[in-house]
């Protein structure tokens, strides 16, 4: 009888230490990390990752810290996953951006979904672009001068194949060996060296580079619309380590209750969202997520989950 109290009392003992995890307000919350990839994140916090952060930080009461390491390969085995070897502990316990379903953690609900886009100077014969498909209306001779940047297996090289433009592309690498080198920094630099004409890149990374560019020659992004054939849009979710399910589940919590206040970050940032349809719910030149005529948004955009492969940059 007394054997069978205290292993019960074990039990729950063990029960509160695992919620423990999750909830301690005391505990520091420890964000995984790029300290250079903006518009993402950034050592000084600039990024919109780094302000989603801070808001779960504050509602959870904790001190917000960062584990930083360069999103590279290895870059989960470097940070949630590693363990100081004496105490045991994790260097973080969060990431805030991954693809939704990512086999590497163990992910949440997404709270936002972005597409790709072509990012160009607003130059070289490109001034009536409106939709990427005005490409390939160009007239011929100006069309097969353009060099287009793009990074290797992504959905935009995908495009260049489908639209017999691969002869023109200028393909980059996913992930570079320069910690100080990003998505960001690469097609910038080509961009604005005249190394490319126009590039296909993920949608936070077009937003980045048209609010960088605003002056003369301004440059221009225009979203790629869902594609039967090829996949343009992600959602991105956040990512715990697996067995996690009550430090999960409480972020999911989070998530549900927060996702104006989310998408308000996104939108400052000029982000391009879509809907759970594809549709375009707010695009780069939107100054606040608004409906048609300029009303402020009362619902937020309604999101699902699916398992699918990270976006190339």
């Amino acid at each position: 009888m007394h054997v069978r109290t205290h292993l019960s009392l074990l039990a729950l003992c063990g029960l509160f230490a695992a919620g423990a995890l999750a909830q301690t307000p005391d505990k520091p919350l420890r964000v995984c990390s790029d300290p250079n990839n903006m518009p993402l994140s950034h050592r000084n916090g600039e990024g919109y990752e780094n302000k989603i952060a801070e808001e779960l930080a504050s509602d959870l009461g904790r001190r917000l810290e960062y584990e930083y390491f360069p999103q590279r390969i290895g870059f989960v085995r470097n940070t949630l996953r590693k363990q100081n070897p004496n105490t045991r502990e994790y260097a973080c316990d969060l990431i805030i951006g991954v693809p939704a379903g990512y086999d590497m953690t163990l992910t949440t609900k997404p709270y936002m979904r972005s597409t790709y886009a072509l990012v160009f100077p607003v130059a070289n014969g490109m001034e009536k672009i409106e939709r990427p498909e005005d490409l390939l209306a160009l007239p011929p001779a100006t069309l097969k001068k353009l060099r287009i940047g793009v990074f290797e297996q992504s959905p935009g090289a995908d495009w260049l194949l489908r639209n017999r433009l691969l002869p023109q592309a200028v393909a980059y690498q996913k992930q570079s060996g320069d910690p100080n080198e990003n998505p960001n920094t690469i097609i910038e630099r080509a961009l604005t060296g005249g190394e490319v004409d126009a590039a296909i890149v993920w949608g936070p990374i077009a937003a980045h580079l048209v609010r960088k560019h605003s002056g003369d020659p301004q440059w221009k992004a225009v979203p790629f619309a869902r594609d039967p054939q090829i996949k343009f849009d992600y959602a991105i979710a956040m990512g715990v380590r697996y067995g996690e399910k009550e430090w999960q589940a409480q972020l999911n919590e989070w998530i549900a209750s927060n996702r104006q206040r989310i998408e308000e970050i996104l939108v400052s940032f000029g982000i391009p969202l879509v809907d759970e349809n594809g549709a375009l719910a707010s695009g780069f030149a939107t100054p606040a997520a608004t409906h048609a005529g300029g009303s402020p948004r009362t619902e937020p955009l309604r999101l699902t989950s699916h398992r699918t492969a990270a976006p190339a940059p």
